[in-house]
């Protein structure tokens, strides 16, 4: 039996012995999107002689995975969803835990709901163009909702982990150092973030990833609040922040989703919980949330190295670090940048080029693989046409662009060592604060060595049209 058989026939084991009028599972397809879990939709037939779509949330590669608080697993996530419920939080109802004797790896079954999840369709389609005008006020509402969800009845209080915002920063800084990767401008928002923490902050449920792309929405609003597998108890004000950082407004100026203003954001949020914000507060978490992506963008391309899913997803996330690096620039250090200009690649001399060998290759992705495939196969087809942009790009300004850092670096220490040594000496100067925050040539070669990386990673991303406006301005 091949690997898909079996894990539908466990599947199906499953279903008919846990949900409820249940008497076949007809079909298993696996959705595109969920870098770090799995979803999938599931047709089952029941009783009555109907069909019924429920949807299955399991870890990636069907993994037992460790207990802890920081790691609580996706039972906890189904009490979240459960809990949420209770108090009017839009979510589906959670029928099954999967438990270790199913064999499926850690995992729930929950109602199968409709709606758009795709945060670029959200601040794009017609169809819901009433719903956003006041999609951040309800936002604001959702979050003090979640935020007031009582942690000792529901027992949430003993099966999360605590973290303060001066922790916070500096295990995700300490995870970063860990992937023994030098991105200076990680460590100077690191920097950044220590000295400016918040001085006064509650303790509540946070979602920790509550964004445009992790709710359902439909014309009538909100459906379901999704991806609760990293919430935590701390500053409430992260989930405010990360709602309005630059990577989910998918490419819109609006601030808070890239559908709303803060100030709708902030009057959802007072009216609900009865508790004033302050912008400042929330405009530190928006920073970190900057930071947080980035490091964990960066971590992403490690579990490809390392980890049991190895699909072609996982590396190209890695290379989204830069679009946070960017906002960071953009949010702590906006101001003049010189940025290379895209010349011809000259990769090769040979017939045919290394540039189109690799834009034949993609071209059969897009024109070819994507319109014959569905589902996640035409997702994956698509990514890994965007990886090879990349790759093209890179060939074309790497060269200069690295020589260009190389020459900063060089003045910067007046020394003659080579790229990676002195990569490695800015990184320790910030992390040790030998190296003031508000060293001019710091800045600007943060600036330009940042804005010039994403122009190879992502040339469309806001971040970069951000930085040029300052260039301009």
């Amino acid at each position: 039996m091949s690997q898909e058989d079996s894990f539908k026939a466990l599947l199906e084991t499953a279903v008919l012995e846990n949900i409820d009028s249940c008497v076949a599972l007809s079909s298993v397809e696996r959705l595109s999107g969920g870098a770090s879990q799995e979803t999938y939709r599931l047709r089952i037939k029941t009783s009555n002689g109907e069909e019924k779509l429920l949807a299955l949330r399991r870890a990636a590669g069907g993994e037992f995975q460790e207990r802890a608080p920081q790691h609580p697993g996706l039972d906890v996530e189904a009490l979240l969803m459960r809990s949420a419920r209770a108090v009017g939080v839009p979510e589906p109802e959670v029928y099954y835990v999967l438990e270790r004797n199913d064999g499926l790896g850690d995992g729930f079954i929950m109602e199968w709901l409709e709606g758009e999840t795709l945060g670029a369709r959200i601040v794009k389609i017609p169809e819901l163009s009433d719903i956003r005008k006041g999609l951040a006020y309800e936002c604001g509402k959702v979050l003090a909702k979640i935020h007031a969800i009582d942690l000792e009845t529901t027992g949430l209080k003993t099966r999360l982990w605590e973290i303060s915002p001066k922790e916070f920063v500096e295990q995700t800084w300490e995870r970063y150092k860990l992937l023994e990767t030098p991105h200076p401008m990680i460590d100077f928002t690191a920097r950044w973030l220590l000295e400016n923490l918040p001085e006064n902050y509650a303790l509540t449920l946070v979602h920790n990833d509550f964004r445009n792309g992790n709710f359902m929405l439909s014309s009538s609003g909100i459906v379901a609040v999704l991806d609760w597998e990293v919430a935590h108890i701390g500053d409430p004000m992260r989930d405010l922040g990360w709602i309005c950082t630059n990577s989910w407004r998918f490419g819109q100026d609006l601030p808070v989703g890239g559908f709303g203003d803060y100030e709708d954001l902030f009057r959802g949020y007072e009216e609900e919980s009865g508790l004033k914000v302050n912008p400042d507060h929330v405009k530190f978490w928006e920073v970190f949330g900057s930071f947080w992506w980035a490091v964990g963008s960066l971590g992403m391309a490690e579990h490809y190295r390392s980890g049991p899913d190895k699909t072609v997803e996982r590396p190209i996330i890695g290379r989204r670090s830069s679009e946070c690096q960017v906002d960071c620039v953009n949010l702590l250090i906006p101001g003049p940048v010189e940025i290379l200009e895209n010349e011809e690649s000259i990769s090769s001399l040979d017939l045919p080029r290394s540039d189109e060998l690799l834009i034949s290759v993609r071209d059969f992705l897009r024109d070819s693989v994507m319109k014959t495939s569905e589902g996640r196969d035409k997702f994956l087809a698509r990514v890994a046409a965007n990886s090879l942009d990349i790759v093209n790009r890179e060939l074309a300004l790497a060269p200069r662009h690295l020589q260009g850092e190389l020459k900063r670096l060089r003045e910067m220490f007046s020394s003659n060592q080579d790229l990676g040594v002195l990569r490695e000496r800015l990184v320790k100067s910030l992390r040790e604060r030998t190296l003031s925050l508000e060293n001019e040539d710091l800045r600007a070669h943060l600036r330009t060595t940042v804005v010039n990386q994403i122009a190879i990673d992502q040339p469309n991303y806001s971040g970069l049209k951000t930085a040029i406006k300052a260039r301009s301005a």
